[in-house]
């Protein structure tokens, strides 16, 4: 493993590589995709920094994670307009990914809100590009999992930051009305989440920053600051590693569904699910993410991204009964016109 400190490290690396080279931020991955038997891995968190902070953009090297970006932007009163869920992953991972977020409905993947990019290409070169200049690279790297080149230092999009959020939690019995309210909720973020209690249920977070519409109907609202907001994952990751679940194996399922079919295969998939075949700390989560210009990540017209995300935790299905899980869903999910978002963990043959 290395630990490049500059881009002209990494640009070096992939210009004398014998074989391949995968670069990682916090490895935070699924099913070794931050990973190589016999290549390099490029720990990316050598190249950290967060550089001048502008109203409109900040510059930030791709080992920086979103926590990172947020110390220096909030001060500021700005934000990026889309953020992960757990901001302990890397501005460059995410962007190699595609980057889904709550407010994604409104804004596209995080990928999405790059002005430009500088990137290290397999032939050694350190090269700039931006919708403007070098577009196909620039096309390429976003969502294109590093086969394209590593990214190391990125220009993103940033908006006002509100003070306060209102958070809204509402309840659905079927799929097809979850469905419906994400598509209609005038909510800043959206992310519905389906639990077994002691059959399958649906709930929708709906946040709305500063003074936005009032969202009727909510059997719970809270209001709390929008750093507090957005940084709600912490004392849950904590309670994780105190349990040991955050350390377990992860095979995650992740598919994109055209919205007309999406109801049926969301029912269908958790119908043969049990508890154990989504571990003690395993997650259902579904939205509907725009796309709006990432085209090395391919979707379905009018995405809905079901995220099945399991943990192999003690006395859960064994992981390989997971992965087989996961295989039939991204059957389920191509018969119908869908796509998988390949961060998730199916076995070689099914991918």
């Amino acid at each position: 493993m290395l630990r490049p400190r500059s881009a002209e490290e990494v640009a070096a690396v992939l210009r004398d590589a014998d074989g391949p080279v995968v670069p990682r931020g916090c490895a935070h991955s699924t099913y070794g995709q931050a990973q190589t038997d016999g290549g390099v891995l490029l720990d990316m968190r050598g190249l950290r920094a967060v550089h001048r902070v502008r109203p409109d953009r900040v510059t930030v090297d791709a080992g920086a994670t979103w926590r990172e970006v947020l110390e220096a932007t909030l001060p500021h009163g700005r934000t990026p307009p889309v953020l992960t869920d757990h901001l302990d992953v890397t501005v460059g991972g995410t962007l190699s990914a595609g980057g889904v977020g709550g407010a994604s409905h409104r804004h596209g993947l995080q990928a999405d809100q790059v002005l430009s990019l500088e990137v290290a290409t397999p032939r050694g070169e350190v090269v700039a590009c931006s919708p403007e200049r070098r577009r196909d690279l620039f096309d390429a790297v976003r969502g294109g999992l590093g086969r394209h080149g590593v990214i190391v230092r990125a220009v993103l999009r940033l908006v006002p930051a509100p003070e306060r959020v209102r958070v809204h939690t509402l309840a659905y019995a079927t799929a097809g009305a979850l469905l419906d309210a994400l598509r209609r909720l005038p909510a800043d973020h959206l992310q519905g989440r389906a639990k077994l209690d002691p059959v399958w249920r649906y709930e929708l977070t709906a946040a709305v920053y500063g003074s936005g519409p009032e969202i009727t109907g909510a059997f719970e609202v809270a209001e709390t600051s929008y750093a507090e907001f957005v940084d709600r994952m912490r004392p849950d990751v904590a309670e994780l590693i105190r349990l040991g679940e955050w350390a377990r194996p992860h095979p995650w399922g992740i598919v994109f569904l055209p919205a007309r079919r999406a109801a049926a295969v969301i029912e269908a998939t958790l119908a043969e699910t049990t508890a154990a075949d989504l571990g003690l700390s395993g997650l259902v989560l579904i939205s509907r993410p725009v796309v709006r210009n990432v085209p090395a990540l391919p979707v379905p017209p009018d995405p809905v991204m079901l995220a099945m995300l399991r943990t192999a935790s003690p006395g859960a299905a064994d992981p390989a009964v997971m992965l087989e899980a996961n295989r039939r869903l991204l059957e389920r999910a191509r018969a119908v016109g869908g796509t998988r978002y390949p961060i998730d963990a199916v076995p070689p043959e099914a991918g």
